[in-house]
């Protein structure tokens, strides 16, 4: 990014930003990256330098996620939207950051931008993970790309589709008696949404070895 010189490594980052954020890490500083939310700077040995403004950046992004329960997508694509526009980082505004259109796709385009195999796509599809064929599978793919590295599979992801039907109906039932502006429903959606993703994380990680 440009407006500063890249001089700031992790470690002086995650301690800028520990007093607000106490639960910040590398790892989540680098998951904001692979989502496509910041892009530090590389050295000739591949060590990660940050900009003043990447991390104003990041403030952003964390505040959207804990205030406003926002969805990474959403706010990665309202700071596109902004930085399109030629705005900063931090004049990034909720109600701008809707959910876009999906962009429809060829399932080999999206096996080719997620880098998955077409076997890998066949499995999704079996299995309910992926349901369309546009950005948002390409979404789903992507992350999918990221815990074959882990070892996990299209398999053991089945059940990961029923939590998200539950959860579907778990919005759909509770906002019912809320209907009204397309444009409310849509902000209440996003951020019950976030709220129940941020409750299944919280759970995974109390449940997990210390």
């Amino acid at each position: 990014m440009s407006g500063s010189t890249p001089t700031l490594t992790m470690g002086a980052v995650v301690e800028l930003l520990l007093e607000e954020f106490p639960d910040i890490t590398a790892s989540k500083i680098r998951y904001l990256e692979a989502e496509g939310l910041i892009q530090p700077h590389r050295t000739p040995r591949g060590s990660r330098r940050f900009t003043d403004d990447d991390v104003k950046q990041l403030r952003t992004v964390l505040r959207l996620q804990r205030d406003e329960y926002l969805p990474l997508r959403v706010i990665r694509d309202g700071l596109a939207s902004t930085s399109a526009a030629g705005e900063g980082p931090d004049t990034v505004a909720p109600q701008r950051l809707r959910r876009p259109r999906p962009r429809s796709m060829s399932p080999s385009e999206i096996c080719e931008r997620a880098g998955i195999s077409r076997s890998t796509w066949d499995d999704l599809e079996r299995y309910g993970l992926v349901t369309s064929r546009d950005s948002e599978a390409l979404q789903v793919c992507t992350l999918v790309a990221r815990l074959g590295e882990f070892g996990i599979e299209p398999r053991h992801l089945r059940a990961s589709r029923v939590a998200a039907d539950r959860e579907i109906g778990l919005v759909e039932q509770a906002l019912a008696p809320r209907r009204g502006d397309a444009v409310r429903d849509a902000d209440d959606r996003g951020q019950l949404l976030a709220l129940l993703i941020d409750l299944h994380v919280a759970l995974v990680r109390a449940g997990l070895p210390r």
